[in-house]
This record gives C-alpha cells, sequence and structure tokens, in this order.
C-alpha cells in the first residue's frame, strides 16, 4: 500500500467526484424531478391526484425493496458493478416513463426507477469507510450527498425550458433527456469507481486507520476504560434518528410549495423560485456539517442539523411574517442532505468498512418508511385542521424528539 506524493489528489477525492454524479443522477432526477413533470403529465394522461401519489410511492416502495438487498448485492458482485447497473436501470427506465401511454405504465417503470435508486445510493455511500479514515468521512460523505442539489438544479432549469418550447407533451421530452442524462453518468461513474484503496495500490484518505476494512471499529478502543458497542443496539439508535429525519423532512419538501401557494398567497413561479433556493443553499450542506461532524463528533452534527430544521418547520407553522419564510427556506436549505452524510460516516464508525454497506442499508430502510408515512399523516391532519400548519409544528415536534435521540448517541470507541 502507498500513499499519493505531496501535492497530488489522492484517488478517494475521485471516489467522491463519482458518488456526486451518481447521487445527481439517482435521486436528483430519479426521484426529486418528479415533482417539476407530474402537472404536466398528470394532464396529458389524465392522472388523479390519488394516481400522482401513488406513482410517488411505488418509487419509495421500489426503493425500500432495493435497500434489502444492496448489502448482498455488494458482497456478491462489488460496489461498482452494482452502481453502475443500478444507474442504467435508473436511466433506462426514465426514459420508458417518457414513452408511457397511462397510469400502470408509468406506476410500474418508476417503481423500477425506485429499484435502481436504493441500488446505487446505499453502495457509494457505502465506499465511504473503505476510502476514508474516521477523521475525513463526515467531509467526503457530505460532498458525495449535494448531487441531490445539483441534479435539483440542473432538472428545476432544463424541465421549464423543454415544456415552453414543446408544449402539453414538453413531459415526455423531458424524462428522455433526464434518463438519457442518468445513462451518461452511469458510463463516467462505471469508468471512474474502484471498490477498495487496494484496487489502486493506495491507503485511505487519512492513512490505514480502522477503514481498510477489517471490524475494528467495532473493537473497544485501547485505553483504560473501552467501551463495547453492540451492533444490533446502535443500529437500532441510529434507525430511530434517521426515520426521524425521513418523517420530517420529506413534509416539508412535500408540502412547501403547496403550503407557500394556497395559504400564503405566493405565485406558483413564486414558489417555485423559493424550491430552487433550497437546490442551491444545499451545495454547503452536506461539506459543511459533515465536516463539523468530524470535528465535533456525529452526535454533535446531528444536533446542530436538527435544530435548524426545528426552527425552519416552526417558522412555516406559525402564522409569523413572510420574512420568516424566506428564513426557513434558508435554514432547511443550508442542511437540507447533511443528515445522510453524517449517517454514512457513523456507520461507517460504529459497523467498520466491512459492514458499512449493510448497516447503511438497514437505517436506510428504517428512513425509507418514514419517508412513506410521513407525507400521509401530514395530509390527513392538513384536511382535518384546514391548514397545513399542524403538518409542519408536527414535523418540528418531531425533530425534537430527533433531538434528545442524538444526545445520547455514544462514541464508537
Amino acid at each position: 500500500m502507498t500513499l499519493p506524493t505531496r501535492g497530488s489528489i489522492h484517488y478517494g477525492w475521485v471516489i467522491v467526484a463519482a458518488g456526486t454524479l451518481t447521487i445527481l443522477a439517482c435521486l436528483g432526477l430519479g426521484r426529486f424531478a418528479l415533482g417539476m413533470l407530474l402537472p404536466s403529465m398528470g394532464a396529458s394522461l389524465g392522472l388523479g391526484y390519488a394516481e400522482m401519489g401513488l406513482i410517488g410511492t411505488g418509487n419509495f416502495v421500489g426503493y425500500l425493496a432495493a435497500v434489502i438487498f444492496a448489502g448482498t448485492l455488494v458482497r456478491r458482485f462489488g460496489a461498482r458493478r452494482t452502481i453502475f447497473c443500478a444507474l442504467v436501470l435508473v436511466g433506462a427506465s426514465m426514459m420508458l416513463v417518457g414513452r408511457a401511454g397511462g397510469f400502470a405504465e408509468v406506476l410500474v417503470l418508476y417503481v423500477l426507477t425506485g429499484i435502481g435508486t436504493g441500488a446505487a445510493n446505499v453502495p457509494v455511500m457505502g465506499l465511504v469507510p473503505h476510502w476514508f479514515a474516521r477523521r475525513h468521512r463526515g467531509k467526503a460523505a457530505g460532498w458525495i450527498v449535494i448531487g441531490s442539489g445539483f441534479g435539483i438544479i440542473y432538472a428545476g432549469a432544463l424541465v421549464p425550458a423543454i415544456n415552453a418550447a414543446a408544449g402539453g407533451d414538453g413531459w415526455r421530452t423531458s424524462w428522455l433527456v433526464l434518463g438519457a442524462t442518468a445513462l451518461g453518468i452511469a458510463a463516467i461513474v462505471g469508468v471512474l469507481l474502484r471498490n477498495r484503496p487496494g484496487d489502486k495500490g493506495l491507503e485511505p484518505v487519512g492513512g490505514g486507520e480502522a477503514a481498510t476494512g477489517s471490524t475494528a471499529a467495532f473493537h473497544a478502543h485501547p485505553g483504560p476504560h473501552p467501551v463495547p458497542v453492540s451492533r444490533r443496539r446502535i443500529l437500532g439508535h441510529l434507525g430511530a434518528i434517521y426515520f426521524l429525519f425521513g418523517y420530517t423532512y420529506v413534509i416539508y419538501a412535500t408540502f412547501i410549495v403547496t403550503t407557500l401557494v394556497e395559504e400564503r398567497g405566493f405565485s406558483e413561479v413564486g414558489a417555485g423560485q423559493f424550491w430552487a433556493w433550497v437546490g442551491v443553499l444545499s451545495l454547503a450542506s452536506g461539506p459543511v456539517f459533515g465536516t463539523l461532524s468530524d470535528r465535533f463528533g456525529r452526535r454533535a452534527g446531528l444536533i446542530v442539523v436538527f435544530a435548524l430544521q426545528m426552527i425552519a418547520y416552526l417558522f412555516v407553522a406559525l402564522p409569523l411574517p413572510d420574512a420568516f419564510l424566506y428564513l426557513s427556506i434558508g435554514l432547511f436549505g443550508i442542511c437540507a442532505w447533511s443528515i445522510p452524510g453524517i449517517m454514512t460516516a457513523a456507520c461507517g464508525d460504529y459497523m467498520g468498512a466491512e459492514h458499512a454497506v449493510a448497516g447503511f442499508g438497514t437505517i436506510t430502510f428504517i428512513f425509507g418508511i418514514g419517508q412513506i408515512i410521513g407525507p400521509g399523516i401530514a395530509g390527513i391532519a392538513a384536511d382535518a385542521t384546514g391548514s397545513f400548519s399542524s403538518s409542519f409544528a408536527m414535523a418540528a415536534a418531531m425533530a425534537a424528539a430527533a433531538i434528545a435521540l442524538s444526545a445520547f448517541l455514544r462514541r464508537p470507541d
């Protein structure tokens, strides 16, 4: 094993760049572009609101199904092959959605997109513990997760332009272009990714400390007061925190634009520009808070992020002047994708590099359940009260619970 010479760029950062592209394709395009495409697609295919909702739910179901088997796929085929094939599935299924003739076709194809998304997202995040020593994992994972922000910005500029040029069937062209983009990214990622530093004759970034694939992170760190960590118990703890993130952030992402338009008097264009700013601001979320968690610990990073999100939810829930809505967007945007990055680093810290993919897959499955049930309960609450204020207040309360759970996280050694 060798280290790169002074002044050279460690190949681990090439892995990070490929990871960012992977998240851009599978989440930024494969999931977050749907909201911009649904209105015109729904009008063209005669879809009702329930059918539109089922399309999104189908994507989550496919995602969860893939997450269950992600660890097995990586062990059998390796992360590089798994991610490449998953991105091909994402791109091909999205392009076929552009050719669909009705609800059933769209639903089946978008479930396949969800399967590809889960099979790409979990393994690419699982590469971080192999390529980076503990003190660099939060920063590395943070750079990877901002691919979602790039995807939102890209789709946000592309879809309206195509719709304006192509008219009522512009959504079909948009699906084709977005899918082709994902296929192009699959080709780039397939060339760049490597499963382990040893494939390039390197040690991990930061040296071989506990990131070389051993399970040393499970054992007590040498010292007078070793603290053993149970894998199952810590996964349950991390999973509960990640569930609350999935439950709360998706309420905001799903209903903030609707709230601005229907309850606060914003135009659809103005509300859309608000959401675009989330994409721009989120580009700093992963690197900033991932680095913070490297320096001050995963517990501190989680507490700070959930506190900012709790305030963002309260600013929408309470009858405050419009200026607080701008603050809410800003607070949510600057920490939007930071929790997945911190969770990736935490899985590497607690589980060791060899088991990080399986661990991250487990907590991501729990996170996905939160994503599925959060919007449904929030919608029921809004129907009952006639406003989404109660839904955002519920999200704030859940974020407070996440702060409490995070405060009791134990050190990994």
